[in-house]
């Protein structure tokens, strides 16, 4: 049996934080003398305590080091995987939080090196559309839950021929709802039939740029914005219409540096 003291030396561990442990019940002493009160560690347990040590060098909080070790080696390593998974979104998220406010707090000093701003032209497109007032917070279950209504009605009639996209036909912020409307273009010559909300969406040019997972993200998102509008104005090109997401990849699938998105504003040639 190793005393606290030599426990924690060779655990790598501090005495305070093997105290810590053992309070947690991450690393209970395996006996106490019941007359001094001395806590003892076999040996073995110092795989353990040098675990906890290095799990806590990814700032895993204590609840999570408990979930790890209580499982088997390798679901172990899928939960420490997940963790991580989980550090790089937030990570991600916050480098483009800090580079929005960057920006905002300079007067939009330098968003024309942060976004690529390109043109295209789309053609007309017969969309099926769901549209709400919603506010920020909301966005995130409302557009991938109408979407998931819309593809199952575009189902019927040939299935999703184009990227669908979000129309912001107000402010969408702290102090303002919108509407919002969701899109997802279906093939006209497939639309016999069609009792579903749908409208058409006519040809137009647009200015846009693309933008990551992690960018997609508010209030981040609103530098995106901000560059495709600054970039209109820089060039004396109108805008003639509201501004949208067009999403173009598995969102599921895609990680916090990928490409999702592009933000775009119809405008004037």
């Amino acid at each position: 049996m190793l005393t606290t003291g030599e426990f924690a030396r060779r655990g790598l561990l501090s005495p305070k934080a093997l105290r810590l442990y053992d309070r947690q019940g991450l690393l209970p002493p395996d006996r106490i003398d019941p007359d001094s009160g001395y806590r003892y560690y076999r040996p073995e347990r110092l795989a353990t305590a040098r675990l906890i040590v290095r799990l806590r060098g990814l700032d895993m909080p204590l609840a999570t080091v408990a979930e790890v070790l209580a499982l088997p080696g390798p679901a172990a390593a899928e939960r420490v995987a997940a963790y991580w998974a989980a550090v790089e979104r937030r990570t991600a998220s916050q480098r483009t939080l800090a580079a929005h406010l960057r920006v905002q707090l300079s007067g939009l000093e330098g968003i024309d090196e942060m976004y690529r701003i390109e043109q295209r032209e789309v053609p007309e497109q017969l969309v099926l559309t769901e549209q709400r007032r919603a506010r920020p917070e909301e966005l995130d279950r409302f557009i991938p839950e109408a979407t998931a209504r819309l593809e199952a009605v575009a189902a019927a009639h040939g299935g999703v021929v184009a990227a669908p996209f979000v129309v912001y036909h107000g402010q969408v912020d702290e102090d303002a709802d919108g509407p919002v409307e969701v899109c997802v273009p279906i093939d006209p010559a497939r639309a016999a039939g069609l009792t579903a909300a749908h409208r058409t969406e006519p040809a137009h040019r647009e200015a846009y740029t693309t933008v990551t997972k992690a960018q997609v993200e508010y209030p981040q998102i609103l530098s995106a914005y901000d560059a495709v509008c600054a970039w209109t104005e820089q060039h004396g090109t109108p805008r003639l219409g509201p501004g949208r997401e067009v999403y173009f990849a598995d969102w599921a699938a895609a990680g916090p540096a990928d490409a999702v998105c592009d933000i775009a504003f119809p405008i004037g040639g």
